[in-house]
This record gives structure tokens, C-alpha cells and sequence, in this order.
């Protein structure tokens, strides 16, 4: 995060987010549920956690059947 903060001139420390304005349409289901799967991946592949459902703030665990912080309505 400091590295990225770095390399850019409108941040002062660390940068957490990617800063670009490029939407992905969501024009499927399928399209939608690769995405979902990206993001509770992300703590996996940082190597913070070994499963998705591990990550405290993630939805993963709701779509594993359990129940996580916030409430989530899945389709």
C-alpha cells in the first residue's frame, strides 16, 4: 500500500484501492459470480487466510452457509 502510495502525486501515504474509472458491465450470472469469487479470493491469494470464509469482513462465509457480519440477501 505504501509502494502504490507512492506512485501516485493526489496520495499522501498508502493507497488501498486501485484508482481508475473502468466499470465492468455485469451482464450475467455467470459474469457476476466470477467477480464474487474474485473478491472473496482476494484474502486467499494475499495469503491472509487459507479458505474465502476465513476473511472476518467477507461475504464468503454467507455464501458458504453461514453467517457473517452484515446481513447479505443472496439471489
Amino acid at each position: 500500500m505504501e509502494r502504490a502510495g507512492l506512485k501516485n502525486s493526489n496520495v499522501k501515504h498508502r493507497q488501498f484501492w486501485q484508482q481508475h474509472n473502468k466499470p465492468i458491465v455485469l451482464w450475467s450470472a455467470a459474469v457476476i459470480n466470477q467477480k464474487i469469487d474474485y473478491v472473496h479470493n482476494n484474502p486467499v491469494e494475499a495469503g491472509f487466510v487459507s479458505e474465502p470464509e476465513h476473511w472476518k469482513y467477507s461475504s464468503a462465509i454467507d455464501f458458504s452457509g453461514g453467517k457473517g457480519l452484515l446481513e447479505i440477501a443472496i439471489a
